[in-house]
């Protein structure tokens, strides 16, 4: 117990690298100032994410370590994991501050604009939109509205609603357009995930509001709240920049929210929970969501990777989500994932057969 622990305190510290993805748009910044590719710097985000992160994540490889449950109560209250989560809604803002003058600048063609809206966009992803799921599932009303503002930085407000009432209510079901069907290509789920969580977090929120007897159109309302913030974000975009401050906040959160619905589309397809005979579907466990286990991942995204377990436990802090060898288990990590769904006939290919292999084992 002592040599886990010991292991365990290590990881405790190793999860502030995942801070490090703030740095990656001043490297950006730093390399093109000087080799004087102005235009190819900000897709050092790129390579890094979906190149660099791959291959160490193949050579440094698994992440076996689960906290021991007697000393999950302990591990969930170390306020160090939730100092971790907070800090990253003042960082992300400068990190948009300092994308925006990075796009403005005479020196960019338009590939160079391009890329500072990817670059920030993947920060964006990983950071407001990553964090903000970890934060908007807890108790506390401060991590909430944290969380909702990270989803204000990237235009993705009703994310905060539909996730937490609508897909992990209806997760791994026909009913859920964030849960890819099995042989449903990347390109068929995008829109329609995009156009579903706009229009069931409205109905989500009108529901409540009924239920609670208080109008819909009033601040009453979240969604008013978070998108009545990223207006503001615009807003201040427009007077600090102009119209290419507009362009260029609405373009990085069109990359955020587009990586968080291929994360989705990961997360989920082609696994279904089974329907009861009264129509009502079975409860959901860790069998509903792919589960991936490689360690330099698992401390860039907060332990997203072991989705699984959040599935099952919503409420549980990622510092004590554990990993399932019993679990749908994906071949490599998010970021390579990320690459082969862009591809939907290699994906059906390595996918597809994993998932007959699983359910004809008699999983789930």
């Amino acid at each position: 117990m002592v040599r886990l622990s010991r292991k365990l305190i290590l990881k405790k510290y190793a999860f502030a690298l995942f801070l490090t993805t703030l740095l990656i748009p001043l490297f950006s910044g730093w390399l093109g100032q000087s080799t004087g590719f102005y235009n190819l710097a900000p897709y050092f985000a790129s390579v890094y994410f979906f190149i660099l992160v791959p291959v160490f994540d193949f050579m440094l490889g698994q992440d076996p370590m689960n906290v021991p449950e007697e000393l999950t109560k302990k591990f969930s209250e170390d306020a160090f994991y939730r100092y971790l989560t907070l800090a990253c809604l003042p960082l992300m803002l400068l990190v948009l501050i300092y994308g925006a003058n990075q796009f403005i600048s005479s020196e960019l063609t338009l590939i160079g604009k391009i890329g500072w809206i990817i670059n920030i966009g993947i920060i964006g992803g990983v950071i407001s939109i990553n964090v903000a799921h970890e934060l908007i599932h807890k108790n506390s009303k401060f991590e909430q509205y944290s969380g909702g503002l990270l989803l204000s930085l990237v235009c993705y407000g009703g994310f905060k609603i539909e996730h937490v009432r609508g897909h992990h209510v209806d997760v791994s079901t026909p009913k859920d357009a964030s849960s890819a069907q099995y042989n449903q290509s990347l390109y068929h789920f995008l829109p329609r995930a995009y156009f579903h969580n706009i229009t069931n977090a409205w109905k989500l929120e009108a529901k409540r509001l009924k239920r609670e007897s208080k109008p819909v159109w009033s601040l009453s309302n979240e969604l008013f709240i978070w998108y009545g913030f990223s207006l503001l974000w615009a807003v201040l975009a427009f007077i600090g920049w102009g119209w290419q401050g507009v362009i260029f906040f609405l373009g990085q959160s069109f990359i955020a929210f587009t990586l968080l619905e291929i994360i989705n589309y990961i997360e989920h397809y082609g696994l279904r929970r089974k329907q009861k005979d009264n129509g009502r579907f079975e409860r959901v466990t860790h069998h509903h969501s792919w589960n991936s286990n490689y360690f330099l991942t698992n401390i860039l995204l907060l332990h997203l990777q072991r989705h699984s377990d959040h599935h099952a436990y919503p409420r549980r802090r990622y510092q004590v989500l554990r990993h399932f060898d019993d679990s749908p288990q994906l071949p490599a990590g998010y970021a390579s994932m990320v690459l082969l769904a862009l591809v939907p006939a290699l994906w059906k290919k390595i996918i597809n057969p994993i998932i007959d292999e699983y359910y004809s084992a008699g999983e789930n």
